[in-house]
């Protein structure tokens, strides 16, 4: 039996006024669950009540705009009126029921939206250039926001924050991050305003801090939590020894607690280090948590690539931080906090980034390597396809290995690889220029199916690597059921090619990069240059009376959907 894990991060503690039952925070991420109009839909609140479920302390339901303006994505979930508050008290009773607390997060857009997102002229402290990308990218100038204007949008953020009380919710965050509105005003870059609420420190941030304190006397019951980049990663941002200023005058003006991130749209060299994808090093956020915490007297939220409970313990168990936020680990495996806890393993989030670069491009937010999230409703209905049966599943990438761990839960599941090593084209993507939109890594690929193994093991599964049991297909007819995932083969004998250049690491390099960085390469190495090894075993296990292929042994393509198909094949409706 696993040993409980006794770490901080796993006991109560409190967020101002209120208490949780660990100190786990879901960050908040835009979803796209909520209808056009911005209410609450079923989707929304399973989504989020499947990760209360999953043990967090205190579920932060994603950025929601206090006025219209400041609405920065479709499908973004409605604060601004009080005809959103029924479908928000159904959502924040769905995340009690299940033990947790629950925050939204106020956020305005500012300079980084366009009109036919919110329907009205964007406003920002300057009327400077902001590329926003929703679906499609555009260059706009945003409206600069007179005196009277700033105090209107202030007013807002308090009203909404009054509205998330009467919705029930026991915390609200004021998003002072990432490049929007409350950002806009910090960042010398970004305000060029010679008023009061420009030009020294002390009046960029007054925008900020006059918030914090109205909201916070307005709500004095709820936990008010101020979430702000401690370096915006360009030569026009803040950096940590301005972030550490504001931080305490946050503090000082009533947030109970300051939510430390880091990065800009506006971000050096790219912006994707706001969601830090896996060629970024590890927890790269935690110095500036860390330099905070020496100077408030508040408790410090961290976030950024916690994916790894150890980690997240470590931080906590060592004092650095009194809170871990979590975003991205939470879709790779809604259970993990109820994981972590026991002890067991959990599914290690890739870093990938395919959740928010899809969501940016209009997708919902899914995950690659967990199909269930996005999908809670339909996956809530579904039961195991097989039970009391003995299976074998021929192939130990990325599908044959979630079958077998799906299956494990009510069959007996053998795991062959005919290869010494699991994990199929992982193996090799992490060497590749890019997995997905980022620069890839083999670390968290390779973590991620060491993650897998370890699960499938605690399961019970049998695994059987260097073994090929089609070569004596007559053996196989010991099993009820045989599931063939042995992936796909490179066309023209191009695989062994593909394999030296990738080992060489040529592909990293140079003009050689470039290309096999474009799309056209990608879908040719991808889908057009590879088929499915599956047709090469139809003769050989005729005499078998249940066989089924997955994924890449059935048709070339992208891991997620060799995942997705393993899903459906473990459970059906």
């Amino acid at each position: 039996m696993p040993v409980p894990v006794l770490s901080a991060l796993l006991q109560p503690a409190r967020l101002g006024p209120v208490q949780l039952r660990n100190r786990i925070i879901m960050a908040p991420m835009t979803t796209r669950h909520a209808d056009a109009e911005g209410f609450v839909t079923p989707e929304t609140i399973a989504y989020f009540q499947a990760r209360a479920r999953g043990g967090v302390g205190l579920v932060t339901v994603e950025m929601a705009a206090p006025e219209i303006v400041g609405k920065h994505r479709n499908n973004e979930l409605g604060l601004y009126d009080d005809r959103f508050l029924p479908g928000l008290t159904e959502l924040v009773a769905a995340i009690h029921a299940e033990g947790a607390k629950a925050s939204i997060q106020i956020g305005h857009g500012g300079g980084h939206t366009r009109f036919d997102i919110c329907g009205e002229e964007p406003i920002a402290p300057s009327a400077l250039p902001h590329s926003v990308h929703e679906g499609h990218t555009e260059i706009i100038v945003p409206q600069a926001m007179t005196e009277e204007r700033i105090k209107r949008t202030q007013t807002s953020f308090v009203e909404a924050a009054v509205r998330a009380r009467k919705a029930g919710f026991d915390a609200v965050e004021i998003h002072a991050a990432h490049g929007y509105l409350i950002s806009q005003f910090m960042a010398p870059g970004e305000n060029v305003r010679q008023d009061n609420y420009g030009g020294s420190l002390e009046n960029r941030a007054r925008f900020a801090i006059e918030i914090t304190a109205m909201t916070k006397a307005a709500v004095p019951d709820l936990a008010v939590t101020f979430r702000m980049n401690g370096d915006d990663f360009f030569p026009g941002g803040i950096g940590i020894e301005e972030a550490t200023e504001i931080a305490v005058w946050a503090a000082g003006q009533g947030a109970d607690a300051i939510h430390v991130t880091g990065g800009h749209y506006r971000s050096l060299p790219t912006a994707a280090i706001m969601i830090p994808p896996m060629a970024t090093e590890p927890t790269p956020f935690l110095a500036f948590a860390k330099a905070i915490k020496q100077r408030v007297s508040v408790p410090v939220i961290t976030v950024g690539r916690y994916g790894d409970p150890k980690d997240a313990m470590a931080v906590i168990d060592n004092g650095f931080a009194d809170f871990v936020a979590l975003g991205r680990p939470l879709l790779a495996d809604a259970d993990w906090v109820n994981k972590a806890s026991r002890n067991e393993q959990v599914r290690l989030c890739l870093t990938c980034n395919s959740c928010v670069d899809g969501m940016r491009d209009g997708k919902k937010l899914h995950c690659l390597v967990n199909p269930v999230t996005g999908r809670e409703r339909d996956f809530a209905q579904r039961q195991p396809a097989r039970s009391g049966q003995s299976i074998a599943v021929i192939g130990g990438g990325p599908a044959g290995l979630n079958y077998a761990l799906l299956a494990a839960r009510t069959n007996s599941v053998t795991l062959f690889e005919k290869t010494d090593t699991l994990g199929g084209g992982y193996v090799w993507a992490g060497l590749a220029p890019k997995f997905q939109t980022v620069e890839a890594r083999p670390e968290p690929l390779l973590n991620h199916i060491e993650g897998l193994k370890r699960a499938l093991l605690a399961a019970g599964v049998t695994i059987k690597t260097g073994c090929d049991p089609l070569t004596k297909p007559a053996h196989l007819l010991a099993f009820d059921h045989v599931v063939i995932a042995t992936g796909a083969r490179y066309r023209f004998g191009l695989g062994r090619v593909i394999e030296y250049i990738l080992k060489a690491g040529w592909l990293k390099h140079g003009w050689l990069k470039t290309l096999a960085g474009s799309e056209r390469v990608r879908q040719a190495f991808y889908y057009d240059w590879r088929e499915g090894r599956g047709t090469d075993h139809d003769g050989r296990l005729g005499a078998h009376p249940s066989v089924e292929m997955l994924g890449d042994a059935r048709q070339a393509g992208k891991s997620e959907q060799a995942i997705l198909a393993a899903y459906d094949a473990a459970l059906k409706a």
